[in-house]
Parts: C-alpha cells; sequence; structure tokens
C-alpha cells in the first residue's frame, strides 16, 4: 500500500510543477510516519489519522510552500533547524562554506568565527558544532529572522550553546563588531538581483529582505566587505556566498576595496559559481581596511 501511496503523491507533486517530487513526497510521508525515509516501503500502513495528514501536507506542498515549513525544520549539514514564516531557509549549496569553514578552522586554535546575515542561525550553529573548540557570533538585522535565530541558539546542545552569541546589528555598519574580533568571517547575505527569475516557493514564502540586494545583487555585499576588513584579524580568512551570476563583482570588490589578497572565486558541488573567498594581508594597516 505505502508504494501506491508514493506513487500518488509523485505524481501530485510532480503536476504541481514541484522540482523534486519524489524526494518530497517521501519526506513528507516519512515524516508522517515517524520514520526515516529509507524505512518507507517497510513501515506500517498509514492510520487513518496519518493519511489524512499527508493528505493536507501534500496539498500544502502542492500549492508550493516549501516543505521544511510544512514539517517545521530544515537539515543543514550535521543539524536541525527550526524553520517558518519570516526566516530564509537555509539551502544545502551553502555547505560547502561550512566544509571550507571546518578546514580553515582545523589550523587554528580556539578560532573565533563571525556568521553574518545569520538568519536561522545555520552556518553559526554549524561552525560551533563541527568546531568543538570554535566560539561564533551570529549577526542578524531582520527581527523575524532573530526570533528563529535565538530559538535556534536555545534549542542547540549546551556544549555547543554556550559558545554561541547572537548580536542584532546592521553587517552594512562597522560598528556592529569590534576591530580585530574574528579569525573567520563567513556570511550568506541577500544576493539576489532584484528580478530575478525565482520559484514560487522562493517569492512566496522566504522573506524578501533576506533574498534580494537591489538591482545587482550588491547592496548589502558591498558595504559588507567593510565591516569584515574591520572584524578581520591580519591573516583573517572570508567567505562570501554570491548570485550565481556575480562572482565577478565580488572578486571586485574584494580587490578593490584594500587588505585582501588570496581572492578566490569557489564553486559548490553543482558546479555552480557560489562562494568567494579571501585573507586580510598581515601588513594590511587599520587605515587600509576602513573602506
Amino acid at each position: 500500500m505505502n508504494r501506491a501511496i508514493i506513487a500518488a503523491a509523485v505524481d501530485r507533486l510532480t503536476a504541481a510543477g514541484v522540482d523534486s517530487p519524489r524526494v518530497d513526497a517521501e519526506l513528507l510521508f516519512a515524516h508522517v510516519l515517524g520514520v526515516d525515509r529509507g524505512r518507507l516501503i517497510a513501515a506500517d500502513d498509514p492510520t487513518d489519522t496519518q493519511a489524512a495528514l499527508l493528505d493536507e501536507w501534500l496539498d500544502r506542498r502542492a500549492a508550493r510552500e516549501p516543505l521544511q515549513h510544512i514539517v517545521g525544520s530544515a537539515s543543514f549539514g550535521p543539524i536541525d533547524l527550526a524553520v517558518g514564516p519570516g526566516v530564509f531557509v537555509p539551502r544545502p549549496e551553502t555547505e560547502a562554506i561550512l566544509e571550507w569553514a571546518g578546514a580553515v578552522c582545523s589550523g587554528i586554535d580556539h578560532p573565533r568565527v563571525v556568521d553574518l546575515c545569520s538568519g536561522s542561525g545555520a552556518l553559526a550553529i554549524a561552525v560551533a558544532t563541527t568546531v568543538p573548540d570554535a566560539t561564533v557570533i551570529a549577526v542578524e538585522n531582520d527581527p523575524d529572522a532573530l526570533i528563529w535565530l535565538r530559538d535556534n541558539v536555545t534549542r542547540a546542545v549546551e556544549g555547543v550553546r554556550r559558545r554561541l552569541t547572537v548580536i542584532h546589528g546592521d553587517v552594512r555598519s562597522h560598528d556592529v563588531l569590534g576591530p580585530d574580533t574574528a579569525d573567520l568571517v563567513v556570511s550568506n547575505p541577500p544576493y539576489v538581483p532584484v528580478g530575478a527569475d525565482l520559484s514560487p516557493e522562493v517569492i512566496e514564502h522566504d522573506p524578501a529582505v533576506a533574498v534580494f540586494a537591489g538591482a545587482d545583487g550588491m547592496s548589502v555585499i558591498t558595504p559588507m566587505i567593510g565591516l569584515i576588513a574591520h572584524a578581520l584579524v591580519p591573516g583573517g580568512r572570508c567567505a562570501i556566498e554570491h548570485d550565481d551570476t556575480t562572482a565577478d563583482l565580488v572578486v571586485a570588490e574584494l580587490r578593490g576595496h584594500g587588505g585582501f589578497d588570496e581572492i578566490t572565486a569557489r564553486a559548490d558541488l553543482a558546479g555552480r559559481p557560489r562562494f568567494v573567498t579571501a585573507r586580510r594581508t598581515a601588513e594590511a594597516s587599520r587605515d587600509d581596511v576602513q573602506g
């Protein structure tokens, strides 16, 4: 019976234009049954109550409500985060920054990490989880996102939670952080150019303030580079996620700002331009990096 239910659910989501109908159908069904996705076929048939809940959830997904909003959580690297209306749903592609950050932190004793535009706290909490001696500051300006961020920090295990600090602040201002605060800065900021062709899930459910960044997608990244330069120690590194059309713009802004070298455009596992990394030059003076 479960095979037939899954097949019908896949057909329903396919007809609605969902990008990953089988994955989403199976994840919704597994969540309803309380089993891992891999155990769906062997699981007991759903009760009437479970079948009704699945039907409701499929209706919501067919209406292009994000799967993560329906189940109330999103996986990111080694953690699960509470998400819903008012906060950007973290994407698997951003895990490329998490992997890079872990490699950078492996060469630093007790690294100090800052996550700018933290949103749900995905990068901040995941870094604190995967780097057990790291202290992490999560900076977020949007009041709605801050609610989710603080909730997710509270939900973290005690050993992770005590190494996390949340700051309400605008990343376009140097006043958010003190000088030489961080060995590493990571950020998944708003970066989509206004007018870009996006899915209904993004347009209707992700908060616009977390998605769009002016006509060229750079209205947050450009001023944020000044804060990054201000906050990084000499030799510290940063990673900035960007739109797949703006890698060259981010590289140019870092070069033009001064005080950075080893500026490198990087791709995600799908081969798409995803983030740019850089190092604050050890010889940079405080005047060089004020911007």
